[in-house]
């Protein structure tokens, strides 16, 4: 049996940053992995180059039912909080768009190796291949049952993540811990995730990608809209504006609602724009298919379903007149896909929900309920906007475990 005065469960980013500050602050810490290696999600962030963070950090980036404890949180640790904590583990970091922030090597790698540098540095002992099976809250600690033995510790920190992406290890094992010692769960759902839909057509759209605004839509009712990349797949949809969108979606298919996304495939051009330029490209006695004339401007994949959602009537160039025109612009800044599913768990960066944060103290990531035993990173109800947010909160959460409880 190992004594242990911190255990760890979970080598993602919280709990990386759990364990190094944890040891700076003098705290003998084991750090427990059930992969091979550590930091996988990690490593396939960002396409391989890791969005680490986001340069403009503001609450309504964040998603919690409880959203003071976000701002209690994140309260004082804003980007230059993170910055600071990787130049002190040899980490530059170089701006991109929307004030994404990136390793300055573009590479995953360089950010889980120095995480790991720093870590063994401050003697912290990493265990990989190692998974919890059980936990038992003793008087004075916790007994961690695991596939290596059971090991004995003081505090302990789950920082096991949520089920997203459990081809790379994310489950809902934390959870079980956790309600097993007590604490309660908001329903968790996929998020950052791609849509899939029953109708037909999307399949020979599939590969096509546009630049536009994706609208949802919930039993009719507006629920809210993303500008952005759209791409259409065998499956259904995806591209950033979708992945913003799937947050909202996820919750109302959880609530059997029926969910349609209105697609604007030109939301540079205004209605009128946009009518005045299909207007203009009208040519007395040219009796060019309307599908071949459509060719100048929209993707020859759309143009099947956009004449059919038009109902335009008219097959040749010189029959169109403004009338017909009108229904064209309709079906092209309104295309209607209904949505049935997301690609779940396994296709999601993120999930929403998880522990309730009412049952946890802000300021030191600590328990209400079991003392000594902490939670950082995505297994709490707390989950962030694309673009470095889920990572920022994560590294935070980390933080606070590392610094306040000692």
């Amino acid at each position: 049996m190992n004594n242990e005065k911190m255990i760890i469960i979970g080598s993602g980013a919280a709990g990386l940053v759990a364990a190094i500050c944890s040891a700076r602050a003098g705290e003998q810490v084991l750090l427990l992995e059930q992969n091979n290696k550590i930091g996988k999600k990690i490593l396939v962030s960002g396409n391989g180059k890791c969005n680490i963070d986001n340069k403009y950090i503001a609450l309504h980036r964040f998603h919690s039912q409880n959203p003071d404890f976000v701002e209690a949180v994140l309260k004082n640790h804003d980007f230059p909080i993170v910055e600071k904590f990787f130049t002190s583990i040899g980490l530059e970091l170089v701006e991109g768009k929307e004030g994404k922030m990136f390793p300055m090597s573009l590479q995953a790698s360089s950010v889980v190796e120095l995480l790991e540098y720093e870590a063994k540095r401050v003697g912290v002992e990493i265990v990989c291949d190692c998974t919890v099976i059980g936990i038992d809250k003793k008087e004075h600690g916790f007994t961690v049952e695991t596939s290596q033995g059971r090991k004995t510790c003081e505090k302990l920190v789950i920082a096991s993540g949520s089920p997203a992406a459990p081809q790379l290890g994310g489950s809902n094992a934390g959870y079980a811990f956790a309600t097993k010692m007590g604490h309660s769960l908001i329903p968790r759902h996929p998020s950052l995730v791609q849509l899939c839909s029953e109708e037909t057509w999307v399949k020979g759209c599939a590969g096509v990608k546009v630049a536009g605004v994706a609208k949802l839509y919930a039993n009719g009712e507006y629920i809210t809209e993303k500008k952005g990349d759209i791409l259409f797949t065998n499956y259904g949809i995806s591209g950033l504006a979708i992945l913003d969108l799937s947050r909202e979606v996820s919750t109302c298919l959880a609530n059997f609602d029926y969910c349609e996304l209105s697609l604007d495939l030109m939301s540079e051009l205004s209605k009128e724009k946009l009518t005045n330029l299909l207007l203009g490209r009208v040519q007395e006695n040219s009796e060019k298919p309307l599908n071949l004339w459509l060719q100048g401007v929209l993707n020859k994949k759309l143009i099947p379903i956009i004449l059919e959602q038009s109902k335009c009537k008219v097959r040749t160039e010189d029959a169109l007149n403004r009338k017909e025109i009108n229904k064209l612009v309709h079906a092209i800044k309104n295309l209607k896909l209904s949505i049935s599913d997301t690609k779940g768990f396994k296709g999601a960066e993120v999930a929403t929900g998880g522990i309730d944060t009412s049952e946890v103290n802000a300021q030191t990531m600590e328990s209400k309920l079991v003392p000594n035993l902490f939670f950082a990173g995505e297994i709490l109800d707390v989950d962030g906007d694309r673009g470095g947010f889920n990572f920022h909160f994560a590294w935070v959460s980390g933080m606070r475990v590392g610094v306040k409880n000692v």
